[in-house]
């Protein structure tokens, strides 16, 4: 490179300043989205009016239940959520240098659901209710979060643990996780088909991911995991850039391949295990709007993952939006609305690489 002229620095300023100026929009239509999800709903609140309330101004106290109660947690736990998948999604991608790398395709989903199931069937936490408003609602939903937090760290943890037998290769850790995907499916399959309809209904209501389920003191747990993790991935963004560039390349460069590799499998399945734990199965968030942010921002991770971060909150938050404005009263989970978009955007994708 020639910096002497200023020509290569200039361009490489411009090349930065695009990616930043992305960011910024997408911050910008996050924010936009997010008023909007506040003010939309059964009952409309004026945006003038959720902005007073937001900013602690006084408005009617009808609209101070709405805001506070309902539909602020609601809409920080869908960003917060999005946030967490797309970016345990880019990373699992980037370090194991697999464009199906994600929560849902490595097993560690199925590794949940099995664990919820668990929860209900053999530890008594699917006891149902009725609620005031119609829907059911499991009695127990700690000890249902715990069981498929434990046993999403437990199918994670398989898998590194395969994979440092074998020698760390991206093939084999996907490999073994669509093995631990077919086991879990199966071993909940079997626990269905021996509960009674009361446990079959309540783990069949938890594996509809939802926003709604997340009260203010989750909210704050799941926000601190996903915050903490996120800035550890932030921070080995330019690791990651070097095993994008070969482990040959990566090693030479004094990168810990395999320790980089292990950890951020381990913090991006924390990160997963997570958001599932307390919100329920919410697919194709991971696996979609890394490849979305990429196609527009580039591969670079210093970006990618500010990106896939910001994009992923826009993505579910938009989605669950959506989901309860489409059968109002009705409101659909938002598990169903991010598979059915899911699904034809990543075999789009899938076109559009292969014609380039």
């Amino acid at each position: 490179m020639h910096f002497h002229d200023g020509r290569v620095p200039q361009e490489y300023r411009q090349y930065i300043g695009r990616k930043v100026l992305f960011l910024v929009l997408l911050g910008g239509a996050l924010f936009m989205v997010l008023l909007l999800s506040i003010s939309l709903g059964a009952a409309r609140i004026p945006l003038v009016d959720v902005a007073r309330s937001l900013v602690g101004m006084e408005t009617a106290r009808k609209i101070e239940i709405i805001v506070w109660n309902i539909r602020l947690p609601q809409a920080l736990s869908a960003m917060v959520a999005g946030a967490g998948l797309a970016l345990s999604g880019a990373v699992m991608q980037s370090i194991l240098r697999n464009p199906l790398g994600s929560p849902f395709t490595l097993g560690i989903a199925h590794a949940a659901a099995f664990g919820a199931a668990v929860g209900v069937m053999v530890l008594g936490g699917g006891i149902m209710t009725s609620s005031s408003v119609g829907s059911v609602q499991i009695t127990n939903p700690y000890l249902t979060t715990v069981a498929a937090f434990v046993f999403s760290i437990g199918a994670a943890a398989v898998i590194v643990a395969i994979a440092r037998m074998r020698g760390a290769t991206p093939e084999v850790m996907v490999l073994t996780g669509v093995a631990l995907g077919s086991f879990f499916t199966a071993g909940t399959m079997l626990l269905q088909f021996f509960a009674d309809d009361v446990q079959l209904a309540a783990m069949v209501f938890w594996t509809f991911g939802d926003t709604a389920r997340a009260n203010w003191q989750e909210l704050l747990g799941m926000s601190i995991v996903v915050t903490v993790v996120a800035l550890y991935f932030f921070v080995n963004s330019w690791n990651y850039n070097a095993i994008d560039a070969g482990e040959e390349t990566a090693k030479g460069l004094g990168v810990r391949v395999d320790r980089v590799r292990t950890v951020g499998m381990l913090l991006a399945s924390v990160l997963t295990a997570t958001v599932i734990g307390f919100l329920g199965i919410i697919g194709f968030v991971g696996l979609v709007v890394p490849h979305m942010v990429r196609r527009i921002i580039g591969s670079d991770n210093r970006f990618l993952l500010p990106g896939a971060f910001v994009g992923g909150a826009l993505m579910l938050l938009a989605s669950d939006t959506v989901a309860r404005l489409l059968l109002a009263p009705h409101v659909l989970p938002v598990s169903v609305l991010t598979a059915f978009l899911g699904a034809p955007v990543f075999l789009w994708l899938i076109l559009r690489g292969g014609r380039k």
